[in-house]
């Protein structure tokens, strides 16, 4: 049987309005992050979930319970954080974004590459399918993880993941499917 996912990002941080690449730092939602989440339930009125997965930070956690506290289960997973950028944790993204596609197989200094969160994932969805088969499930979390699903599940290329990324196409929506 498919276990059909449901992909959305946390809502915006005060990081995210300052152009600053969080990467593992644990910041807060700001307003327009919580009216986001909150929003994003209105968005999704009707649709089921069996259990809700978010990252264990903050933002993730919070934009989930926000949005579906109500709805499933919530269940944080670290598996599920964003690229750990080591040193470049917390930087501004003008510095970090440009990084990106050299860290696809290079680790951050101190942190990850984009293949070691696809690996993350890769994890994540073996336990999937061990244990929610057949389930609908949503996945609230960020941008890296959410890319590693792209090349997983939708034989994208790193390179083209974050080039066709709806952060760079301003194309983001209530939720992204995936099935497996």
């Amino acid at each position: 049987m498919a276990i059909r996912i449901t992909y959305f990002v946390h809502g915006t941080t005060i990081d995210n309005e300052q152009r600053i690449s969080s990467g593992w730092s644990d910041v807060e939602l700001s307003e327009l992050g919580k009216k986001q989440s909150i929003d994003l339930k209105k968005q999704v009125k009707g649709k089921k979930f069996d259990v809700i997965f978010c990252s264990d930070l903050k933002r993730a956690v919070d934009s989930a319970k926000l949005a579906f506290e109500t709805e499933a289960p919530i269940i944080p997973d670290a598996r599920l954080r964003e690229c750990n950028y080591g040193t470049y944790n917390a930087e501004p993204s003008a510095i970090v974004e440009p990084m990106q596609e050299k860290n696809i197989t290079e680790r951050f200094p101190e942190g990850e590459s984009y293949e070691d969160v696809k690996a993350r994932m890769a994890d994540f969805l073996k336990f999937l399918k061990r244990d929610y088969d057949g389930k609908s499930v949503a996945i609230v979390a960020h941008k890296a993880p959410q890319l590693a699903l792209d090349v997983l599940l939708k034989g994208k290329t790193w390179e083209e993941a974050l080039a066709e990324d709806w952060r760079k196409t301003k194309a983001w929506k209530p939720g992204w499917e995936y099935e497996i």
